[in-house]
């Protein structure tokens, strides 16, 4: 490194991503650490629960109104399938608001879906609603980040069972329904968002009742539910994992404001804490974020939630908001395992294990979701971080990955000091955690691949020049 924080000769990158192709784009941004993030941002509607709603409006026969809607990529991926299939999609009067009007439904040509193949994995959701619409559907090859495989069994599965003939060819999947979709009884061998989503969506208008077991329950499935019993959708919500859909003839439109994304909020509470910084993150909730507070607050964060008011008697509303915090004392270990809702998210821990980076102490982390999402800690060793990952479950108890050939724990030694380095970004939520430690850092840091982190947050070098950040484009 030279005095500068930068290297002077070829640079040697840290990270698993084809480093020498990222490293000949323009796509690379220069982000000078060790200055604390304060200030606010905002987050908008949750990547996760927006794009699915897009998807919703296929099945209405009138329009639909999405408001609060974030400028990222899996959005405008989104879009342009819609638009492809004859929905109209036209800004609304308020920034961030989408209305789609599905009175043109058609059939897209095969060869323009190929153009979006790799981008994202939502394709795979349009299958139920155009089974409805059209009777036919086509689905591309699918992308999305690589923390594991993410088959699409269950989807394909789900989809047999309701009716539909899938037929895979090289180009991608050709799905049918020649006598329509009718309601099924189906077990979810893992409470998976995407299956989940999957079934809803083909089950609201398929004759009969549907039965859902083992069905994932995040904040998100439960505001998409609320979005199709607006558009005349019958669904019923039981304990247990348990959720019955009774198909109705018709669906109408939507008017709906998201939930805020309660992952970026915790990526930017991460930032907060990791570079002792102090940040308020407006649009959070408490609610959708309780269990990430307990961890934030057990290794010695601090937060403050202010509770959204409306405007009354003449004076100006509040919106809702959490503060996120470093105290300046010192950091303390912790163990902790991810799962699926209510347990601590997996798009969560790749944020804060940045952050226990600089606790005292043995941190543990147990990732029982996705089999492959450790292996960003490889960049942070580099950048001076002690971590160790391992096959063994390290958790309370034995998960699905641990008699098989998966790192999925690691023990993080703290603190580290952490030095800049030439980082390769993998995937969205470790690209946010490279970019962290990045700010973390002492020195000068190029981080290759940063566009990709567009895909779920919103105008991120906008809202790191907000807080303070010195960061810039080469």
């Amino acid at each position: 490194m030279g005095s500068d924080g930068q290297s002077s000769a070829r640079p040697t990158f840290t990270g698993t991503t084809n480093a020498l192709e990222v490293a000949l784009t323009d796509d690379v941004l220069v982000v000078h650490g060790g200055t604390p993030l304060q200030g606010k941002i905002r987050v908008r509607g949750a990547k996760n629960l927006v794009s699915k709603a897009m998807v919703a409006a296929l099945l209405g026969d009138e329009p639909s109104r999405l408001y609060d809607v974030p400028r990222i990529r899996d959005v405008e991926v989104v879009r342009g399938l819609l638009g492809l299939h004859g929905v109209n999609i036209t800004d609304g009067d308020e920034d961030g608001e989408l209305v789609f009007d599905p009175a043109n439904v058609e059939s897209a040509d095969t060869d323009e879906i190929n153009v979006h193949a790799g981008s994202s994995r939502i394709p795979i959701l349009f299958c139920g609603p155009l089974l409805h619409r059209l009777g036919h559907a086509f689905i591309p090859d699918l992308g999305g980040c690589h923390i594991g495989p993410r088959p699409i069994d269950f989807h394909l599965e789900a989809l047999r069972q309701f009716g539909a003939v899938v037929d895979k060819r090289p180009e991608g999947i050709h799905l049918t329904a020649p006598t329509g979709l009718h309601g099924t009884k189906f077990v979810l061998p893992y409470p998976s968002v995407g299956a989940t989503e999957q079934v809803l969506l083909t089950a609201v208008m398929a004759e009969g009742v549907t039965e859902l077991r083992n069905a994932a329950v995040e904040p998100e499935i439960i505001d998409l539910i609320c979005i199709l019993q607006k558009m005349g959708a019958i669904i019923k919500v039981h304990t247990d994992r348990v959720i019955e859909i009774q198909g109705v003839p018709r669906l109408g439109g939507y008017s709906h404001r998201p939930i805020p994304d309660r992952i970026e909020a915790a990526s930017w509470a991460a930032a907060a804490l990791a570079t002792r910084g102090d940040v308020e993150v407006l649009g959070a909730q408490q609610a959708d974020m309780m269990t990430f507070l307990n961890i934030f607050r057990s290794v010695g964060g601090s937060y403050e939630v202010v509770d959204a008011r409306p405007p009354r008697g003449g004076s100006a509303g509040v919106e809702g908001s959490i503060r996120f915090w470093h105290p300046g004392t010192e950091l303390h270990a912790t163990a902790l395992e991810t799962d699926v809702h209510p347990g601590f998210m997996t798009d969560w821990q790749q944020p804060l294990v940045v952050a226990l980076t600089q606790a005292r102490g043995l941190s543990i982390v147990h990732e029982t979701v996705y089999e492959q999402r450790l292996g960003y800690t490889e960049a942070l060793n580099k950048m001076g971080a002690n971590i160790q990952v391992y096959r063994d479950c390290l958790g309370g108890t034995p998960c699905r990955f641990g008699r098989r050939n998966f790192k999925h724990s690691a023990v993080i030694a703290g603190p580290s000091k952490l030095h800049a380095a030439e980082l390769v970004i993998p995937d969205l939520r470790a690209g946010f955690s490279h970019l962290i430690a990045a700010l973390a850092a002492e020195g000068t840091s190029r981080v290759y691949g940063v566009d990709l982190i567009n895909r779920g947050y919103e105008d991120f070098e906008a809202k790191l020049a907000d807080l303070g950040a010195h960061v810039e484009r080469p």
